[in-house]
């Protein structure tokens, strides 16, 4: 009777944890996370401010974020301008960016590269690495996509319509991630969205080619040097990734006097 009356005591410690809870660590918004998943997303770790933390559950905070965001629950972002992927913790901690101007839309260029590669998928299938997706390379958080509420087969209005929705948050990182002094036209900008889209905002801000950007080395000569080097799903070089990044090169390489980043009010 002792031993599970101590066992109930533990377990109920461990559930008062709130693993992936909200906290607020001296004023600053948080997740009670692991310190190795917190640090591997580049926060920092303060003890005390979950419930019965665990030694290795305490609060991770990350006060710097995209271009002058802080990571906060989107029920806490006033601006409500958020990106996701530069967070650690639940898909709701997100980056959290000042008020400002929006990224622009890509132009038309960027989706007919987008939805040539994607390909239009009408029903939802798996992806070249077993991942479920539909339209122009939506990935769905279900196997067959019910968090859509939508009938399948969907058209392909219905997955343009989904493909601009899902760019935007692709957008909002490529601008978040690049310093308002890289000056990008909207071919380069596109490309770049269409790069993220593809290997996602988290392997986006930590790349190389967004650091050798951001210290003012040539645009043209980092893409080239850069985006072929994005060539493997899995750890297998993918021949159709191969041709996308060429493509992506090619269009960032096209001039183009519209200005897209930093985006204009």
């Amino acid at each position: 009777m002792l031993f599970t009356l101590i066992a109930l005591s533990a377990l109920a410690g461990i559930v008062r944890a709130t693993l992936n809870g909200q906290c607020t660590a001296n004023g600053i918004p948080g997740v009670c996370l692991s310190t190795t998943t917190c640090s591997s997303g580049g926060g920092t770790s303060i003890a005390g401010f979950c419930p019965n933390d665990p030694t290795d559950v305490r609060c991770c905070v990350k006060t710097s974020c995209g271009s002058g965001g802080n990571c906060r629950w989107t029920s806490q972002c006033a601006s409500g301008n958020t990106v996701s992927g530069l967070c650690p913790g639940p898909s709701d901690f997100k980056c959290c960016l000042p008020s400002g101007c929006a990224p622009p839309p890509v132009n038309s260029a960027t989706m007919s590269l987008i939805e040539r590669f994607e390909g239009f998928v009408a029903s939802p299938a798996p992806d070249p690495i077993g991942l479920p997706t539909v339209g122009y390379g939506h990935l769905c958080s279900t196997s067959q996509c019910t968090e859509l509420g939508i009938s399948f087969p969907m058209t392909q209005t219905q997955a343009v319509n989904l493909l601009l929705k899902d760019l935007k948050t692709f957008e909002n990182c490529i601008s978040a991630d690049i310093v308002d002094s890289v000056r990008l036209n909207d071919n380069q900008y596109g490309a770049l969205v269409s790069w993220a889209f593809n290997v996602g905002c988290g392997n986006a801000q930590s790349s190389t080619l967004v650091a050798r950007l951001n210290a003012g080395e040539n645009p043209n000569t980092v893409a080239a040097e850069e985006l072929p080097k994005w060539v493997k799903a899995g750890g297998v070089t993918l021949p159709g990734l191969v041709t996308r990044r060429a493509a992506e090169v090619d269009l960032f390489q096209t001039p183009s006097s519209i200005i897209a980043h930093p985006p204009s009010c």
